[in-house]
Parts: structure tokens; sequence; C-alpha cells
């Protein structure tokens, strides 16, 4: 870990006046000396390592005086490929107290996405765990820009020509400069950058008012206080765990809990240790636990009584509910762009398959293909706008034209469809371009790949189009199947014709030891549909299913 002497006080805040006379923090340095401000208690646990508020604000000042030391300054870029960790927060906070924009890079990049993201971020220092820097060396080639590669912990590296190559624990005691710069709330705190799903990833640019709008947002939707205790295992490169776990808690005045990774059999473990009140999950993490056998951990729970995240099927509310005793948060939809867009208050419940109400922060509407708003109910784009400075994103790092394009006629398209009833509730439809259009009638993939994972045998599913000799699409399922279980793809198809309407029963069904995904696990349906129907690839109508229109 960084430790340093804090002797030099003098530190980036950045203060307004609210209403009632409080002031709220409005940068990432002020959010820092506030809560150093309000008394030594601990506010972070991070893998079982420990800080108090004070000690968050040194560590931080710390952090910033080892990248100074390196000729980080404002505006500069500062790439990690960090484990979680406490010195994987203190980096980022470092860096913004510098007025230095912190990119984190997920873990598990390699060759063209870590190369990627560096090079087009123009990152001249990278601080990497020790196990991961020989994937930096390899392709440094491709990195004009770099100058030092930062290393957490030991590792034997060859010269990389022109990059200085550093311990982190070689900076333990540097002291940050005499004065760091002021640093405004519009100011960039940090580069997230997509998943690259059809293209090159791009950065999102996140001011540090965009972060502690955030964060104070998805404390208001979790009903964080001064006795919340959040545990997550979600990584800290993505955008979740830094808005809701940090930002959040230390917003609210409660304390983080954050673990190395999510564990089945530690996660009880964990929740208990820590005392956790809330627990932010993401994905498989959520079936896995309703699916995994009782233990005497979860039996000795106290303290854990809601959990958040998506998705939620009925069966999967109706176990936490009734074995567990949590209460669960899933009524929120949003993107790193605009986070979060609709929520629905912590003690209120929204119609079945509702994501809540636009927030407050964000004109939400749902526009047609020609930007004309539809009427209430009906599918199409949604797009939003900001209410307040800083509010969403402040468009893609070195793409001004994908910038334009995002946000012709002044509203973000987000790319999903969805609908907002007559009541104000809005609801997720699907990705626009994954959305299927079948013998006339609109298909949502994200509601059909729901309704065949209440399969027993389905571990994953992916609905999506292959081109139909009558036009239009016809529907490929691309499934795998779960450690031992077994069901053919005639079986499967027979299963859903009682349980998806008559137009949505796929054509082609297809099983896989895995699906073609992306670093961050996300399913590419661009390259499913480029495969379309393979050798494979079970076709329904070379069977004697019928299919009876209903």
């Amino acid at each position: 870990m960084i430790e340093g002497t804090l002797k030099n006080k003098q530190t980036c805040a950045y203060f307004v006046s609210v209403g009632d006379g409080r002031q709220e923090q409005e940068t990432v340095g002020a959010l820092l000396e506030s809560v150093a401000a309000a008394g030594d208690r601990p506010v972070l646990d991070v893998v079982g390592e420990g800080s108090t508020g004070p000690g968050l604000l040194e560590g931080a000042r710390a952090a910033a005086g080892a990248l100074s030391a390196l000729g980080v300054g404002p505006g500069d870029r500062v790439a990690t490929v960090l484990d979680n960790s406490l010195d994987a927060v203190l980096l980022w906070m470092g860096a913004n107290l510098l007025g230095a924009v912190e990119v984190p890079v997920n873990t598990a990049y390699r060759g063209e996405f870590l190369r990627h993201q560096v090079a087009d971020s123009g990152a001249a220092v990278v601080v990497a765990e020790a196990s991961l820097a020989p994937r930096v060396v390899e392709v440094a080639g491709g990195l004009p820009g770099l100058r030092a590669l930062v290393l957490r912990g030991d590792a034997e590296l060859p010269p990389i020509a022109g990059v200085a190559v550093h311990r982190l624990a070689d900076f333990a005691g540097a002291m940050p400069p005499a004065a760091t710069p002021p640093v405004s709330p519009a100011d960039l705190a940090m580069l997230i950058y997509t998943s690259g799903t059809t293209g090159p990833s791009k950065g999102c640019m996140l001011s540090h008012r965009y972060v502690i709008g955030a964060g104070r947002r998805l404390a208001r939707v979790l009903g964080m206080d001064d006795r919340t205790v959040l545990y997550t295992p979600n990584p800290l490169f993505h955008v979740n765990a830094r808005l809701i776990a940090v930002a959040g808690t230390l917003l609210s005045g409660g304390r983080a809990a954050i673990d190395a990774r999510f564990s089945v059999s530690g996660f009880w473990g964990e929740v208990n240790r820590t005392g956790a009140t809330i627990a932010s999950l993401i994905g498989a993490m959520i079936p896995l636990l309703a699916q995994a056998p009782e233990s005497a951990e979860e039996r000795a729970n106290q303290t854990l009584r809601t959990v958040f995240g998506a998705p939620f099927t009925p069966a999967l509310l109706q176990t936490y509910r009734e074995r567990f005793g949590i209460r669960c948060l899933y009524s929120v939809y949003g993107l790193t762009e605009a986070a979060p867009l609709t929520s629905l208050p912590p003690d209120e419940d929204g119609p079945p398959g509702s994501a809540g109400r636009p927030d407050p922060a964000f004109d939400v509407r749902i526009f047609d293909d020609d930007d004309r708003e539809v009427p209430a109910g009906e599918v199409g784009e949604v797009v939003a706008r900001p209410r307040h400075p800083g509010a969403m994103f402040d468009g893609y790092w070195g793409r001004p034209a994908d910038t334009l394009a995002a946000t012709r006629n002044l509203w973000f398209h987000t790319g999903d469809l969805g609908r907002i009833d007559g009541a104000g509730y809005f609801s997720f439809v699907d990705r626009k371009k994954d959305y299927l259009r079948c013998r006339g009638e609109n298909i949502s993939s994200f509601e059909l790949e729901r309704a065949f994972m209440a399969h027993p045998a389905l571990a994953e599913v992916a609905v999506h189009a292959v081109p139909s000799p009558l036009g239009e699409d016809d529907l490929k399922v691309t499934a795998v199947r779960r450690p031992g279980a077994e069901v053919s793809e005639e079986e499967l198809v027979r299963w859903c014709l009682e349980k998806v309407p008559y137009f949505a029963v796929p054509r082609y069904v297809e099983f896989r030891s895995e699906l073609p995904k992306n670093p961050v696990q996300r399913v590419l349906k661009y390259q499913l549909r480029s495969e379309g129907v393979t050798p494979s690839t079970w076709d329904r109508q070379a069977s004697d299913i019928v299919v009876t229109r209903r």
C-alpha cells in the first residue's frame, strides 16, 4: 500500500452552497476533505485492508506525490491495470488531486484490447499489477506516448525502449507537491471505456461533477445513510463499483466493503465479517447464489437485508425474499454515459418489469427513428438530456464525430429500446441493434432470452437474427447447457411452445460449449449473426413440430 505522512494540508477543494446552508462536494478532492473532517471512522474495507476518512485523504495525497514524481500533472492521463485493492482507490483519487485523469483498464485485457485503450487515452504512465505487467510490455511497441510503467509488486521484465520501470513501493513516503493545482467540477476525473462489441471501445469522459452527482443519486436510490455497510465483489475498473461502493458510500456517510472477486462459497462469510447491510451484485452472481446449497454462514446472516442488481427474474425475486429474507432493488436503468437515468425510491415497487421513473436529473423520452416522441406505451429509442451541469458524460474521448452522432438533435441517443407507460414508468425492451422483426412482429431478444433462461438445463442463452428467405428475420437460439444437464434442440423448442408467443418460437437452435464474448464478458451477437446457420444448427422446419397461431 502507498503510505505517506500528511504534512502539507493544502489540497484541491471545491464546494458549492445549497439552499439549507450546507456545502456539497463537487470534486473528488473536496469529497476527500469532507470525509476526513467527519472524524476518524472506518470508511473503506478493500480486500480486508481498511481505511478511515483521514487515512483515505492521506493515502490519496501520498499517491498524488508518487504520480507527481513521475511528472503527472493537470490533464495527463494515468492508466491503471489493477485488481481490487486499496491502492487502486488511492491511485484514482491521487490522480484526481493532481488534476489528472485516471483510465481504469479491465484486468482481463491483453493484446489489442489493452493496447487500444492505453494508446487511445494517450496515457504516459501505466500502473499495473506485477503479474499483469508483461501484457503491457508485449504491446509497448504500439504505445508511443508511454514513458513510465509502475509495478504493484515485483516482476522481472525485459527493458522497454524509452520507458522507465518503477515499483509502486519505491514511492512510499513520497510527498505531494507543495501546492496542488485548482481542480474544477467540470474537469475530467476519469475515462471509462465502453465494451466495444461492434467496434473499437470509446472512452467516456466523466467529470468530477459527474462522479459526485451520480454517486449521490445512486446512494439515494439504495437508501444509503451513515448506517450503511455496502458489500460488493464488483471490479473497481468498472464504473459500477466506483460510483456505488466508493462515491455513494462516502457521500452518504456509510462504509464500503469491496471484495477481491465474487465467490459463491465465500459470499456469506464476507457479508458476516463486514456486517454488510446492502450487497451490490451483477449478472450471474445473482442466480448463482440462489442455486447454491444452504450453508452455516448463510444461516448466520444478521445484517444483510438488501441486494441491488440485475437481472432479477420473478423466480429469483421469490427465492431472495423467501429463502434469504432480502429485499431486492432492481428498478434502475442507466449507462456509463448517464447513471442512473431511471430509478425508484427504495421503499416503492413499480409494475413488474419496470425500471422505475426518469430521474429528476434527466429529461428522458422515447423517440422513433426520426427523433419524434412516440405515444405513451409505444416502443422506441431511449433518449435523454441533463437538467443539471455534469449530470451526463462530456462525450467520447478524441471522437467528436461519434459524440456528435450520439447527441444529434441535442439528445443523447442510448441505442436502447424502451417504453414509458401512461403513469411514467419506464421499461427496458432491448438493444436497438438486437431487436428482431419476424413475420411482421417485433421481438425483444432481451425478453426472449429471459424466457429461455427459465429452462433448468441452460446456463447461457443468446437470441439473435439470421436472414430469412422470406425477408425480415428468422430467430435462432444459441445456448450453453449447464454441466451435466441434458436437453435436445427439439425438446427445448417443444418446451417453449407454451411459454413464448407463437411468433417468437425459434426456427433454429444450436448448442455450444461457450458463447463468443469480449473481455468484459458481453456476448458478441454480431459474430453470431454473421455466422448464421452453421453445420451444427438444428432447423425446426426439418422436424414435425407444428407452431399454432394463437
